[in-house]
């Protein structure tokens, strides 16, 4: 027997029950992980009130973990006992143990150690695929970042300054503005104090970004929009205000023939080739020091209530791990 965290009905913090469960040996294609640390995102909060739709209920949420393998299921050969792994975008992290398939997990390098590698795969490739495949990212660009200092922000920010770009990031205090600015923001918004479409104006001498990325939703839209020069690139790749409603194509046209996407990782790496080089390129990132990846909270596994409320309360910077 282990224990996981398991989700019986949707809902706040307190649907997160920290129980025993009993873990079958692997199946074909499947690898048992045990895990050593496991990444906490805002994606968990999505499948945890219903905004995502879990397959079926119970479920264990969590999508991001590191670790070593236990065992093989039959047709595994590209792993074998005691290798060290991570993945992202696989449901059911939240556990000591778990059943994955091989298909999603990747080796890691020597000189990444397992926490570093929990808190950086889903955001660090979500960070690949916004400035390497959504907007390529170049010298010149100009770019905002909404949460700078978030999870996901921080690792865009650095990734983006290595790139090339001017990075203009919101945040919501001057703790996290500074956090922002020594992790590759050249100007820092407080959002709360400062209307962010003005201070873009400001800042660029009116002539706008080319990018934004936006990983808030509802509270910035459609704001947002009116940072982006004419045929500037809308990246939403999240919702932590809540989802957009009521987009309107309209807008697109009226604010200089803009366009707009809603990418998501899993399309990015669904397959094995697109996965491998897309967490190889986050690898070469971190191991040059082009990427850093901020630890800032970690909490036990069996405390993941106050982990979520915490998260939801913006009372988090930077990355968080669950220890099992």
């Amino acid at each position: 027997m282990v224990y996981a965290v398991r989700v019986h009905q949707t809902g706040g913090p307190e649907v997160l029950s920290y129980e025993e469960v009993q873990l079958q040996p692997p199946g074909r294609g499947e690898v048992q992980v045990r895990h050593t640390a496991i990444g906490l995102n805002f994606i968990d909060v999505y499948f945890r009130t219903g905004l995502y739709k879990a397959a079926s209920l119970p479920f264990v949420p969590g999508n991001e973990g590191a670790g070593v393998v236990e065992a093989v299921g039959p047709d595994v050969t590209e792993f074998h006992p005691g290798d060290r792994v991570a993945y992202a975008m696989a449901t059911g992290s939240y556990a000591q143990v778990r059943n994955i398939a091989a298909s999603v997990l990747v080796h890691l390098p020597a000189a990444i150690d397992d926490r570093t590698a929990a808190a950086m795969m889903l955001k660090g490739m979500t960070a690949q695929y916004l400035v390497r495949r959504t907007h390529h990212v170049k010298p010149g660009d100009v770019i905002l970042v909404q949460a700078a200092a978030g999870g996901v922000g921080l690792i865009l920010c650095q990734w983006a300054k290595h790139l090339g770009a001017t990075v203009i990031g919101t945040v919501g205090s001057k703790e996290k503005a500074g956090l922002a600015l020594s992790n590759g923001c050249d100007e820092v918004i407080l959002y709360r104090d400062e209307d962010f479409v003005h201070r873009v104006k400001e800042i660029t001498s009116g002539k706008l970004c080319d990018v934004v990325y936006d990983g808030v939703g509802q509270a910035t839209y459609p704001a947002s929009l009116d940072c982006l020069k004419p045929l500037g690139l809308f990246v939403s790749f999240g919702n932590a205000s809540g989802a957009i409603k009521n987009f309107d194509l309209l807008h697109l046209s009226q604010k200089g023939s803009l366009f707009a996407t809603r990418p998501t990782l899993g399309t990015f790496v669904a397959k094995r080739h697109d996965l491998i080089a897309t967490a190889n390129d986050l690898f070469e990132a971190v191991l040059t020091g082009a990427v850093k990846i901020p630890i800032h909270q970690t909490y036990a596994l069996k405390d993941v209530q106050k982990a979520h409320h915490d998260l939801e309360s913006r009372k988090t910077t930077g990355t968080t791990l669950l220890l099992p």
